[in-house]
């Protein structure tokens, strides 16, 4: 099936394409990849047309330093309206007290929870970047590295499960100011509860970096940091299906530590077009439709990950909880960098991630953006068994690449 892309429906009148052909074309060459390819990068999804539509409003000419209510700008009476009802619509999806909307981006958001609650120097516990952690949890090449001390807990090399012994040991004996939960590549539920007890034993702040699942927990798919974290860091993309950006939630007694976190400590105006888009990605989020999504993206998970060991390679922890898996392809012969290009040449989008044994790399692959175009458990079967023969022979990648090709000509991300 050959679809031609065009930017009417998601640009009005294909304005850009009139006043600036040059970036036209690279808009059209953008959604002609996300269309013919399998995008199976864990932290990306497909936004609806409402949430562009936002993002592309005169929102985005609107300078608005501070709050609703207290900014810094005249003109705000509109779009304090709009953050307004981002945040009323976060607290209400999340059960939070409090939720800050302004937060650009997940790194910023945890930049800003640590702002809130530790000082330079103050150790903080978070998963090592070897097994899962993200930047902002210690690497050396990032604030969060540079101004704290970072204490990394694992997982078991066999079962890639957190070893909850570890981190209460590592607690005892380090005293941290501040508990990270979270990973950018684990596939299983966190014990939340077990986290929290943790923390309170050594009198420590819990701040729970929840981007990837956040989605899921507005879907019901998945278990709820906010009744034991103090802060919860969250994307507003990834499953949740809005814009590229960030939030927090918390508890009332945190509320205004949090917000001075954000502005003025470590961000200046806020992007009201950003905000509009996530409050309609909230207001889409709790509905039925949404619910039913967040469930069928852990179904397909599932059944990708069997397909995937059914195939021969090697699933971490046996399978996922969530909407992401990570697998080494080393039984197939193929290292995870190799895999990743031969992938690519087949048209299959995914990352390569550290593995639970020692420097081992392996792909990390997500089942949000499939989901969203429509597909289930038969295409998730089909993608397992295209996925292992591209890895197997080099030589069958252009084979795969076109039935890659037809598999998403029949469920395009944005129907024509």
């Amino acid at each position: 099936m050959v679809v031609t892309h065009t930017l009417e429906g998601l640009l009005p009148a294909d304005v850009l394409g009139r006043q600036d052909p040059e970036l036209a074309e690279i808009l059209i060459g953008e959604l002609d990849r996300q269309s013919t390819t399998l995008q199976l990068i864990a932290a990306e999804n497909f936004t609806s047309p409402a949430v562009l539509a936002a993002l592309g409003s005169p929102l985005a000419n609107k300078y608005a330093e501070g709050y609703p209510g207290a900014r810094h700008h005249g003109g705000c009476e509109i779009v304090d309206v709009a953050e307004r009802i981002a945040v009323e619509r976060a607290k209400a999806l999340f059960g939070a007290e409090h939720a800050n909307v302004q937060s650009h981006s997940g790194s910023s958001a945890v930049l800003a929870a640590y702002a809130a609650l530790l000082r330079p120097g103050d150790t903080v516990l978070a998963m090592g970047l070897p097994h899962g952690g993200h930047l902002t949890h210690g690497s050396p090449a990032n604030f969060s590295g540079r101004w704290f001390d970072f204490v990394g807990y694992g997982v078991d090399p066999e079962s890639g499960l957190i070893d909850y012994d570890q981190v209460l040991a590592l607690a005892r004996t380090r005293r941290p100011k501040a508990i990270v939960c979270g990973s950018i590549s684990y596939p299983r539920h966190i014990d939340y509860g077990a986290f929290k007890d943790v923390a309170e034993e050594v009198g420590a702040y819990l701040i729970a970096d929840a981007a990837h699942p956040i989605g899921l927990v507005a879907g019901g798919a998945a278990p709820s940091p906010v009744p034991y974290a103090d802060i919860v860091c969250a994307t507003t993309h990834k499953v949740l299906r809005g814009p590229r950006g960030g939030m927090l939630l918390c508890g009332a007694e945190l509320a205004e530590r949090v917000d001075r976190a954000v502005f003025p400590f470590t961000q200046g105006g806020a992007q009201m077009h950003t905000i509009a888009a996530k409050a309609v990605a909230f207001g889409e989020a709790a509905t039925p439709a949404f619910t039913a999504y967040a469930h069928q993206v852990v179904v397909n998970a599932r059944v990708l990950a069997r397909g995937l060991a059914a195939e021969g390679l090697t699933v971490s922890t046996g399978g996922t909880d969530t909407h992401l898996l990570t697998v080494d392809p080393a039984p197939l012969g193929v290292d995870a960098r190799t895999a990743r290009g031969r992938l690519a040449a087949a048209g299959m989008v995914l990352d390569t991630c550290a593995l639970p044994h020692p420097d081992v790399r392996g792909l990390r692959l997500g089942t949000a953006a499939v989901t969203t175009q429509g597909m289930g458990e038969v295409e998730m079967s089909r993608i397992a068994v295209l996925f292992a023969e591209a890895l197997r022979e080099e030589s069958a990648g252009r084979q795969v690449r076109e039935e890659v090709r037809e598999l998403t000509g029949r469920f395009p991300p944005y129907p024509v």
